[in-house]
């Protein structure tokens, strides 16, 4: 069934898609471009409730989500996608600490997320999480977002929605970057521990329908520990051409390259005695290089829209790290390792919507084929000792699904969607016989929302997700770990307050996660994840407006027992602890100052991690702790300058704490940012 299902989708998209493109084509053109097409951008209008993978989310779906606007992202003082996500969609992150292309931990209602394992990132259409990756299955690196280079993008919690698949586990993370903008941009950055950054975007556009945007990013960080220096570079490239007044043709390419040095993990007594410039091995290190093509088609006729994506995707990573024994499959082993991963993919998605007088239909398929070429290697200051793993591996995943939505009447609309994937992986490890294995999954989405008035609605929702285990790459046989989420809440509207309450509990079969018994990963159990989740934004007066983002859970292992592998007799049970490396709440607040005519601009931000448990610590769960962030802004002329200050307190705070090692936070910050429009 997957090979067909892979194959239905490459011949649905003969001339790459925009299945991932919004459905306004011209969302960030200027007056006179829409003027110029006025029809087509008429008839797009009808279409512009329809969600297809990059489209943005409406506030009369029936689900939970964040949407990140252009002027969120530009007022965050942040220096990472990391920490950019933080601030405007208060997602919990544990930052590794450990270079830019070791990915860090993105957590949504209380899973671990294992390098971002459990949330599924798509940039402009494209998936970003690693299949077949020995490290960890589903890696997601974020590190791979061009912050100037996005125009906004949506946070969904849970797998409520039906256009993703596999990896959208506790929610999905849906990037777009601009496809207009008008001259050229430039940002020069530089702050504490050495940051200098410089970044330019040029935009471009003619008479006869064709814009783009094209743009270079260059950053350097000092590090604020020693040996934990690194530099990075991206390019970003968007063409986007009217073929017809129904027809556009619009293509990218997303570089990245970095380079770094790793300062390693500090015991908990020296964290806690601020011994900050202790190096655990000074021979860590690594480098990461990715690349991104995608081509994509939209052809809008009447009522009807068809989109389809073709993307490529290159990648190599290697590795120098001294890493705690936690976490993955191949993760963590107590010494010096060195990881390689060098891969390579290709995939389409395809979606045909119909826009009725009361509903609106989507009907799509997705394929995807990846490649690796995994190395563990046991080593001695960068030489090897010993292999752990040399897996060469590759997967065939494809799947269908269907979104609908339904306005019974003005006050009452149903969402009804569901999707079949089904994954062949093939594993052949050096030296051993090779192993194969498929499996298939349905997953069904069912919402509804009722408006009592015009302001306030209620809404519910039931969903499955799946997300594939962690050592597939070794052991095709392993089945899918699955969740039913069930969420409710209320959605406010009036007078420009934008609010929303919901409550929401998933049930997880066969949970994996760390074995403190054998310093591994243990499958077979199951956790309960419930809690409530709370958005506001608000004007407080003309100039002042007050918005954050919060959730409240009790992540809990239901049934999770731990054997030892030489000695049956010998077992730890986590049942009934709270899930490692997820906090009892998480949330961000803002408070933001701008004056109608005003060339000033000011900004307070605030991030809270709640109670956390730790890895590989059962029972174990430290204090609270809330950072404090700060930023002012002018504008002169084209030119606009913004200082900001991070962890304006100089709070101690542990961004990841495993087997009583730990990445500290990183303390007092301040930069200073310049932006000229030529």
């Amino acid at each position: 069934m997957f090979r067909q299902l892979f194959v239905c989708a490459c011949l649905a998209a003969p001339v790459c898609v925009a299945a991932q493109q919004p459905v306004v084509a011209d969302t960030a053109r200027s007056d006179s471009a829409r003027a110029a097409d006025s029809t087509r951008a008429r008839a797009a209008a009808r279409l512009a409730v329809v969600t297809i993978t990059a489209t943005p989310v409406q506030r009369a779906e029936s689900r939970q989500a964040v949407a990140v606007t252009p002027e969120d992202i530009a007022r965050a003082p942040a220096t990472s996608p990391w920490e950019l996500l933080r601030q405007t969609a208060g997602v919990e992150v544990h930052i590794q600490g450990q270079g830019p292309g070791f990915a860090s931990d993105a957590s949504m209602r209380g899973f671990s997320s294992d390098h971002s394992t459990d949330l599924a990132l798509w940039i402009d259409g494209v998936p970003v999480n690693e299949a077949v990756n020995g490290h960890a299955e589903g890696y997601n690196d974020w590190s791979l977002i061009f912050p100037q280079a996005i125009q906004d993008m949506d946070v969904i919690k849970g797998p409520t929605s039906a256009l993703f698949g596999n990896f959208a586990f506790s929610g999905i993370v849906n990037v777009r970057t601009l496809d207009h903008l008008d001259g050229t941009r430039a940002w020069i950055n530089g702050g504490s521990a050495g940051h200098i950054e410089g970044t330019a975007l040029s935009g471009f556009g003619n008479d006869s329908g064709s814009t783009g945007v094209v743009g270079a990013r260059y950053v350097h960080e000092g590090g604020w520990r020693p040996h934990s220096d690194y530099a990075l570079g991206q390019g970003h490239v968007r063409l986007v051409h009217d073929l017809s007044q129904s027809t556009t043709l619009d293509g990218g390419v997303e570089l990245y390259g970095s380079r770094w040095n790793s300062a390693g993990y500090l015991s908990e007594d020296e964290f806690h005695a601020h011994d900050y410039d202790i190096v655990s091995n000074p021979s860590d290190e690594g480098h990461k290089l990715h690349a991104q093509e995608r081509a994509s088609l939209r052809v809008l006729k009447g009522n009807m829209l068809w989109r389809s994506t073709l993307y490529a995707t290159q990648g190599d990573w290697r590795l120098f790290l001294t890493i705690p024994p936690a976490g993955g499959v191949f993760e963590g082993a107590g010494s010096q390792t060195e990881e390689d991963d060098k891969r390579f993919g290709f995939g389409a998605t395809t979606a045909l919507t119909w826009q009725l007088s009361r509903a609106e239909l989507t009907l799509g398929a997705e394929g995807r084929f990846d490649q690796s070429h995994y190395q563990n290697w046991f080593t001695t200051d960068q030489v090897r000792d010993s292999s752990q793993a040399l897996i060469r591996a590759h997967q065939l995943g494809g799947g269908v699904f269907a979104q609908a939505g339904i306005d019974v009447t003005d006050r009452l609309r149903f969402d009804l969607g569901a999707r079949y994937d089904a994954i062949d992986t093939h594993s052949e490890p050096d030296g051993e016989e090779s192993a194969q294995d498929s499996h298939g999954i349905f997953s069904p989405k069912v919402g509804a929302l009722v408006k009592l008035t015009n302001a306030v609605g209620v809404y519910g929702n039931v969903s499955r997700g799946f997300h594939a285990t962690d050592g597939v790459i070794e052991d095709p046989t392993l089945p899918f770990i699955t969740v039913w989420a069930y969420e409710s809440g209320v959605k406010l509207n009036v007078g420009g307050v934008n609010a929303t309450a919901a409550v929401f509990r998933m049930d997880v079969s066969n949970e994996q996660t760390f074995n403190p018994l054998t310093s591994g990963s243990s499958n077979g159990g199951a956790s309960r994840h419930q809690g409530v989740e709370l958005s506001l934004r608000a004007p407080l007066s003309k100039a002042l407006t007050l918005s954050g983002d919060w959730t409240f859970n009790d992540a809990r292992y239901k049934k999770l027992i731990a054997t030892a592998e030489d000695d049956e007799t010998q077992v730890d049970t986590l049942s009934g602890l709270r899930v490692y490396n997820t906090a009892k709440y998480i949330g961000s607040a803002t408070l933001e100052w701008t004056s109608p005519g005003s060339l000033w601009s000011a900004q307070l931000m605030t991030n809270a991690v709640g109670p956390y448990s730790p890895f590989d610590e059962p029972g174990v769960v430290l204090p609270a702790y809330a950072l404090l962030h700060a930023s002012v802004s002018h504008k002169i002329g084209k030119a606009e300058l913004e200082i900001g200050v991070h962890n304006l307190l100089d709070r101690d705070y542990p961004e990841l704490v495993a087997g009583g090692l730990v990445a500290p936070g990183q303390p007092f910050a301040i930069f200073g940012t310049v932006r000229y429009d030529f």
